[in-house]
């Protein structure tokens, strides 16, 4: 069961992965990526016992048993460390965009090299590129990363791929040291790691996707009532949206909330009263929020403080005011929404 689940998983991926090139131009470095997925969704389908006895019954008889199943194994998990390697390739300095399906090409002819050297002599010829090209994705994932979203889902793909490596460099010791092979249409020893490494490969890849779209998720929950409340005062901040997906819904609700701000705060008008911002975002934040909730009050705000402080974006600077508004007492909420 858990050979079909790691499977499906892998090909959900996989599936996003296609549906984000669909959605933005397919450059090099995201096709490669799809294919990348997808080579790793083959090897864990054809790592199923149910399949590999399948694939393996359409072997002529005289030839072992096993082997077409286990032959497709080593060339998707190469053509999976030969797309990545694309990817990779994208991110040296020395790699332009004018150059880099140049590069793939070269990359794509020697996994098919390889996989062909595999088909026709062992297996061994299949996993020695495997390792190699893994090597490279690592080294160069480790030099990207960061403490960003994009960061941390190469993390976790590096993680898959490290190993990946450690499993093609135990095949080929137990290949040379003539280890006894499972069973034909049984799991070897090493399969439930070959589906930790699949599944983090997986997550990498769409781990952007997925982060971004719990951020949006969590954006639009936090500025929920001070969006209601800043579009009751000013309908015509929402014209039309750009779209339904999350992530365009939240962006959309902070650009109007953003709006909104200012159209309360008299379009750019400078209010001597107003005050220098200060520099702390909390102080800030909790004023602008008052002044949000009371227009009529004592806290005075003009458009140098509805511009989001040095080092924030809009997005974060949103989100303090939210939380601040939601905090600030409800009396008298709606004490100015006839000023407009």
């Amino acid at each position: 069961m858990t050979f079909w689940l790691t499977a499906l998983i892998v090909w959900v991926a996989a599936g996003a992965r296609v549906g984000r090139v669909l959605v933005k131009p397919a450059t090099t470095a995201r096709v490669a990526i799809v294919v990348a997925v997808s080579a790793v969704a083959l090897a864990c389908t054809v790592a199923v016992p149910d399949v590999a006895l399948a694939i393996d019954n359409l072997l002529p008889g005289g030839l072992p048993p096993g082997r077409l199943s286990e032959g497709l194994v080593v060339a998707a998990w190469l053509l999976f460390t030969t797309a990545t390697s694309v990817v990779a390739s994208a991110a040296w300095p020395v790699v332009s965009r004018r150059n880099l399906r140049q590069i793939a090409g070269g990359i794509y002819g020697t996994g098919l090299f390889a996989a062909a050297a595999t088909a026709s002599t062992s297996f061994a010829a299949g996993w020695v590129v495997t390792a190699l090209a893994g090597i490279f994705v690592v080294v160069t994932g480790l030099r990207n990363l960061s403490w960003t979203a994009l960061g941390r889902g190469i993390a976790v793909y590096v993680t898959g791929t490290v190993l990946v490596v450690v499993l093609a460099v135990g095949a080929l010791v137990r290949s040379a040291t003539g280890a006894a092979r499972s069973a034909p249409g049984e799991p070897g020893w090493a399969w439930p790691f070959w589906q930790i490494a699949a599944l983090l490969i997986a997550f990498g890849a769409v781990w952007i996707v997925v982060e971004m779209w719990v951020r949006a998720r969590l954006l639009l929950r936090r500025v929920r009532t001070l969006h209601k409340v800043l579009v009751e005062r000013f309908p015509e901040v929402v014209q039309e949206e750009t779209g339904t997906a999350t992530q365009l819904k939240a962006s959309d609700r902070v650009a109007q909330i953003m709006d909104a701000l200012y159209l309360q705060s008299g379009g750019g008008v400078e209010i001597a009263t107003a005050g220098e911002p200060p520099a702390g975002v909390a102080e800030r934040a909790g004023r602008v929020a008052q002044w949000t909730r009371h227009p009529l009050g004592p806290a005075v705000v003009d458009s140098r403080w509805i511009a989001p402080p040095e080092g924030i974006s809009p997005r974060g600077w949103v989100q303090a005011i939210a939380a601040a508004f939601e905090a600030q007492p409800e009396t008298s909420e709606r004490a100015g929404v006839a000023i407009h």
